[in-house]
């Protein structure tokens, strides 16, 4: 178990005052004060037990716990790094402040590198940066350890975890090496873990213990925007992806930050980069098949501002400390819930609003598993154990992307980080089809939605940890079995509730409460589904529903479903439904225009088409008619609901 207090009082010091400390970080570093993360991260570091494991988001300020106390303490501070581009960087940074700092890397050359450790042990540096494979060379730990480390710092983390979604060998060998090198301090930092993903690198670097302190902060993004769009056709993919440039940055001519858009594969990055181009922006390619000559020039393009947009594989983004990207778009789905969170927190880092937008098509889960079984360059045969993982990894960001409750929420609750919850967002594309703003009590969810939510609960509840999912689905629509009869569900008053949904649709419900944090499942070999509290007040009507039903078609798999059905999704001004005025309708998408650039949001935040469409079509003409148009929930009413009323009085 670990505890959140501190022990080891051999290691013990008393505490500077916090205003020294303060001042010190001011004068090395240019910050007035630590965020409260942080200075908890340090101050187990330099008086507690010297062992800590900080999760905090990509940008957040985690190098600065191991920067800070490198500095105060005496020595050289190991830290083991993954990639050349983060270390060159971090020592960019440091001697930018004048604090000594240097790397060990493969491309060092060997004149230079002898130079750089003569450097270590004559004392010169604070801090020195090594990859990991390094520390399989002969000698290298032992060389280390004369240094005596007063710290050891592990960035990335989660590399060490064979379930996380950037699993490296290489890390395997970190725990032996921290034996070998015994430091009075040990901190791993990771931007991305689970709790299931935490619990391995505590027990893969031998720091379990109550002398650990374990600090989990900073994931609540709530500048950012995130929405989630389906779009199977290349075309309309290139369209969405050129529209949500536009509406982030602007045009071309005056882009007012910058963007990067994701995709899968090297062919992909190449065509998409050659659209966004053919749109206007100044854009630059980055994958792995480009010289180190090319990337490195792009990378520093896109920081000087010379590239507006960067188009790219994964493989871009570490290092990159640009605050002004507006947009991180991806065209393909990545692997991972974390690889997701990791890359879109790129976006802004400056604390103003910014867009995440995840593209997603029927082929990506062939895309996904064709990548995961792809073999090595060298010809070998990747791990099925690996494969089987990624997998699962990938399907819970296809939970994610069929998410119909908050999506910060589900972040957070997916990386157990449970004191952030923002009980809805009130501008991701869930909340706003919900027409929940942040704070609100109430979402504008209909009765009889919620009162199947209530249903579905209470067949969990009726259940009573009897049996899985697919048993309470059955029992719900009512179906006959010799296993319901057995488990005596047929009997129980909630049997048949839901008789007129599919079953299909009945599951991909219960999944939903799930994600939504109503439902738990046990974590047992055949796991159960029990009511949260949450779940138990909702089911009783002390707190509103918001958790969106799933579309009809939910369930059924995603390449069955006809091209008609997904037509009728859209709606494009040139085929309008009957009774909708056109020129009312196109005015109605100016206001909204307007609206979106001065508030500094997507189009569809504040209201989606398909409110459009009933304001055209019923012309409400006071707030409380408009409170009867689908999407228009107070929080929307009050901040967009007077302009809407003055296109439809004139």
């Amino acid at each position: 178990m670990i505890s959140l207090t501190q022990s080891s009082p051999a290691m013990k010091s008393p505490a500077p005052p916090r205003d020294a400390l303060e001042s010190r970080l001011l004068a090395r570093f240019g910050l007035a004060t630590f965020r409260p993360w942080q200075r908890e991260a340090i101050d187990s570091l330099l008086t507690g037990g010297g062992r800590a494991l900080v999760v905090a988001p990509t940008g957040g300020g985690k190098s600065l716990t191991y920067q800070f106390p490198a500095t105060e303490l005496e020595g050289t501070t190991i830290v083991v790094s993954p990639l050349i581009a983060l270390m060159e960087d971090q020592v960019r940074g440091l001697h930018a402040r004048g604090i000594a700092a240097t790397y060990l890397a493969s491309n060092v050359d060997a004149d230079e590198r002898r130079r750089r450790e003569r450097g270590l042990f004559a004392g010169e540096y604070k801090l020195v940066y090594i990859a990991p494979e390094r520390l399989a060379m002969s000698g290298i730990v032992e060389t280390l350890a004369r240094l005596k480390p007063p710290l050891v710092a592990i960035d990335e983390a989660h590399c060490i975890s064979q379930w996380g979604h950037d699993f490296r060998p290489d890390y395997l060998r970190l725990g032996e090496v921290l034996e070998r090198l015994r430091p009075p301090r040990v901190l791993a930092c990771t931007a991305t873990a689970t709790p299931g993903v935490r619990r391995e690198i505590l027990e893969k670097l031998g720091l379990e213990g109550d002398d650990t302190k374990v600090v989990l902060r900073g994931f609540a993004r709530p500048n950012l925007h995130l929405s989630s769009l389906e779009v199977d056709s290349a075309k309309d993919r290139q369209r969405a992806m050129t529209q949500a440039l536009r509406e982030a940055i602007g045009a071309p001519t005056a882009p007012t930050g910058g963007a990067i858009v994701y995709a899968a594969t090297r062919k992909a990055t190449e065509q998409m980069a050659d659209t966004v181009r053919g749109a206007g922006y100044k854009v630059a390619a980055y994958h792995a098949g480009l010289d180190p000559e090319v990337r490195a020039s792009v990378s520093k393009m896109f920081a000087e501002r010379t590239v507006d947009v960067v188009v790219a594989t994964n493989a871009f983004g570490m290092g990159i400390d640009r605050p002004d990207i507006r947009t991180v778009i991806h065209v393909n789905a990545p692997g991972s819930i974390e690889a997701y969170y990791q890359e879109v927190g790129r976006a802004g880092r400056d604390g103003d609003p910014a867009h995440g937008l995840l593209l997603t098509a029927s082929s990506d889960l062939g895309l996904r598993r064709r990548l995961l079984e792809r073999g090595g360059a060298d010809g070998s045969a990747p791990d099925p154990v690996q494969v089987e993982r990624q997998w699962r990894l990938f399907l819970d960001l296809m939970r994610y992307v069929e998410a119909g409750s908050c999506r910060h929420d589900f972040i957070l609750r997916y990386f157990g980080d449970e004191q952030e919850t923002l009980g809805g967002c009130g501008h991701c594309d869930v909340c706003e089809r919900l027409g929940v703003g942040a704070g609100d009590t109430e979402a504008t969810i209909s009765d009889e939605d919620a009162l199947v939510v209530r249903k579905a609960l209470a067949g969990i509840a009726r259940n009573r940890g009897r049996t899985g999912l697919n048993l309470v689905a059955d029992m719900l629509v009512g179906a006959s079995s010799a296993r319901l009869l057995q488990l005596g569900l047929q009997s129980l008053s909630t049997y048949g509730l839901l008789k007129e949904r599919p079953r299909p649709w009945v599951l991909a419900l219960l999944r939903r409460l799930i994600t939504a944090g109503l439902v738990d499942i046990t974590p047992t070999e055949f796991p159960v589904p029990l009511l949260t509290k949450a779940g138990h007040e909702t089911m009783m009507s002390e707190r509103p529903v918001r958790v969106l039903l799933p579309e009809p078609d939910a369930g059924t798999p995603r390449a069955v479903r006809s091209k008609r059905e997904r037509a009728a999704k859209k709606v494009g001004s040139s085929e309008l439904p009957p009774g909708v005025d056109h020129a009312l309708f196109e005015r109605l998408r100016e206001a909204r225009l307007g609206m979106a650039k001065e508030h500094r949001v997507p189009a569809y935040v504040v209201a989606p088409d398909r409110t459009l469409l009933e304001l055209a079509a019923r012309r409400p003409r006071t707030r409380g008619e408009l409170s009867g148009i689908h999407g228009m929930g107070p929080a929307r009413i009050d901040a967009y609901g007077d302009t809407f009323l003055e296109v439809l009085s004139a």
